[in-house]
């Protein structure tokens, strides 16, 4: 005769509030109240489903009742009280389902059986679930008996839906919000109920149960049971995949790579094979973007713990999140992110997700411009020792600009601490200064704020600068840093130097370095001219952030991405830019100024 078979949801659903999951605080609380005999007339117990809601319930009227319970003030489950709870005997502890007994008449057979003393034990307790589903007017025949029940009584509501409860019934109850079980707890669980089966399942697919089950423990046990029925006694990875129709995380790998190799044909191959084994569009770019957010958090040891995946994988994500700049994964993220709100509502549901793809390539290709394809002409970086020494004596490099300009005699210029190539763009930029006899003096608005910020602009000054900042790199040490911490003693320079509410202040706030190799970053910027201003005073920032790294071989160039929006030009405005603008748009403007009279404004 075959035994009969018990789901693992009921088989394992926990009699004690140790064996709870995920909700601490609250059996916590239930066991101080009833260590400290402080029991309510009534509670709520409120969350999603399948996170223990009517299985605390069960077990608070069981410990209650219990005569014999432990120091730890759990239930013995061996008294007479306990037997006849777990045998479905006891009449102590009643449970209703508010869904179906919903009237007013139901309730009022409720009222009557709540005056009955218990037979057994201390208190009657009744547990309603569903307790939302409650007409109104039942709330209302309720409530009296709700605010004062007979001492014996205890109330314990159930609901999904709080929201819909009135008002008087919440001020007449303790209420405990359940929350979502995390998929590390879940899968803890998963492995002990495998353990006690004799199961051997692999974390990783233990894992993805316990995701699929989105923080629900009867969810996760129901689909476990359903793996072992497809796996039998060892539970794969990827059978586990196959059975639930989840995608592989290999093939967010390969997407990615075929994107960050600029090779959009085979990211859009990898799209049609996806569809091809029957998954929906919006499915994969939600993965997509799931999949950019993990690989951001990793890129960071404060955030690895964000990621919720199994050992194995985690690794993977951490190595390969090294691959992929943070830039890249803002946009990728935002690309696919507005693709997945807009995926329900296009016509042509492919060539959403298709174009999408395509714009990822381009940010790809935008941030990986080759950077061991340089040109010919442009010197080699400097070594840091030949940094200090270029102090002493100028050095003479070509300049390179136009073709004109390969005919032209050298120029010799003081040497900055590093040459400047651009890889990233469609043209390389040469960051070179031209003489100090030909550069004109800065003195618009711009310019004496730039003078404040990093000093003088002239042939003379820039010199001493040079001169000092070689003295300087001299003195640094050679620790180690990370990206984070070039950006943030590029903020603190932004702080200390760049006037709060100015346009600088601003622009700097929003063109932080990016990291090209190990100590070289690139600050993009929109044009030339932008270039020729911030070039002119590099030295003195660049030496800030290497007194606070305290590292001499930290070095970064400006480069020109004419790809880049302007999104600061309007940030900020001084006082002449706006009177400008007025004078633009009102040309009567001009004639109120020059009178002096404002009464008309």
């Amino acid at each position: 005769m075959m035994d009969e078979y018990i789901v693992s949801a009921r088989k394992y659903r926990p009699d004690v509030f140790e064996s709870v999951v995920g909700q601490d605080a609250i059996t916590q609380t239930l066991k101080n109240s009833i260590k400290n005999n402080q029991l309510g007339q009534a509670y709520l117990f409120c969350g999603p489903r399948g996170v223990g809601k009517t299985t605390c319930a069960r077990i608070f009227a069981k410990t209650i009742n219990c005569s014999n319970p432990t120091p730890d003030h759990e239930p013995c489950n061996e008294c007479e009280s306990c037997r006849a709870f777990i045998e479905s005997r006891s009449f102590n502890i009643h449970e209703l389902d508010a869904a179906s007994n919903n009237s007013v008449e139901d309730i009022r057979v409720l009222i009557d059986q709540v005056r009955i003393p218990p037979q057994l034990g201390s208190y009657s307790v009744y547990i309603i679930d569903e307790v939302h589903m409650l007409s109104q007017a039942a709330f209302n025949a309720f409530l009296k008996t709700l605010e004062e029940p007979p001492k014996h009584a205890i109330f314990i509501l159930a609901t999904t839906e709080k929201h819909k409860i009135l008002p008087t019934i919440l001020s007449r109850c303790q209420i405990f919000d359940f929350n979502r079980i995390s998929v590390e707890d879940i899968r803890s669980r998963l492995a002990h109920v495998a353990e006690r089966e004799g199961i051997v399942a692999e974390p990783d697919a233990l894992h993805v149960i316990a995701q699929k089950a989105d923080g629900a423990m009867r969810d996760a046990l129901s689909i476990f049971d359903q793996i072992v029925s497809f796996c039998g006694k060892n539970i794969t990875y990827q059978d586990t995949i196959k059975n639930l129709n989840v995608l592989d995380y290999e093939v967010y790998f390969k997407v990615t790579d075929a994107l960050l190799a600029g090779n959009y044909v085979d990211a859009l191959t990898i799209f049609d094979d996806v569809l091809k084994k029957g998954f929906e569009g919006g499915y994969f770019i939600s993965g997509l973007a799931s999949h950019y957010r993990d690989l951001l958090v990793c890129k960071d040891p404060g955030t690895i713990r964000l990621i919720e995946v199994g050992e194995k994988t985690k690794e993977r994500y951490m190595e390969y999140a090294q691959k992929c700049p943070a830039s890249f994964l803002f946009n990728a993220i935002q690309i696919a992110n507005s693709c997945d709100m807009s995926y329900r509502t296009s016509q042509n549901k492919r060539l959403l997700v298709e174009l999408s793809l395509l714009k990822i390539c381009q940010v790809a290709s935008n941030v990986f411009a080759h950077p061991q394809v340089q040109s010919p002409t442009v010197a080699p970086v400097a070594a840091p020792k030949a940094v200090a020494q270029s102090t002493a004596q100028p050095t003479v490099e070509p300049k390179v600009a136009t073709p004109a300009s390969e005919k032209a005699a050298p120029v010799v210029t003081p040497q900055e601490p590093k040459p400047v190539v651009t890889p990233q763009e469609p043209k390389p930029v040469v960051n070179s200064e031209p003489k100090p006899a030909e550069q004109p003096q800065d003195n618009s608005p711009k310019g004496n704020l730039l003078n404040k910020i990093f000093g003088a602009n002239t042939a003379d000054d820039k010199n001493s600068i040079q001169s000092a900042s070689g003295a300087e790199v001299a003195n640094f040490g050679d620790r180690a840093y990370s990206p984070a911490d070039v950006v943030k003693a590029w903020l603190q320079f932004v702080a200390e130097k760049c006037p709060e509410g100015t346009r600088w202040n601003s622009y700097f706030k929003n063109h932080l370095p990016e990291q090209r190799e190990a100590d070289r970053y690139v600050v993009r910027v929109e044009n030339d001219n932008t270039l020729m201003r911030l070039s002119e005073r590099k030295g003195v920032i660049e030496n800030y952030v290497r007194a606070k790294l305290d590292n001499k071989n930290f070095c970064f160039s400006y480069v020109v991405d004419e790809n880049l929006v302007e999104k600061n030009s309007e940030i900020v405005k001084t006082t002449s830019e706006r009177l400008e603008d007025m004078l633009k748009g009102n040309p009567n403007v001009a004639a109120i100024v020059n009178d002096g009279d404002f009464t008309q404004v």
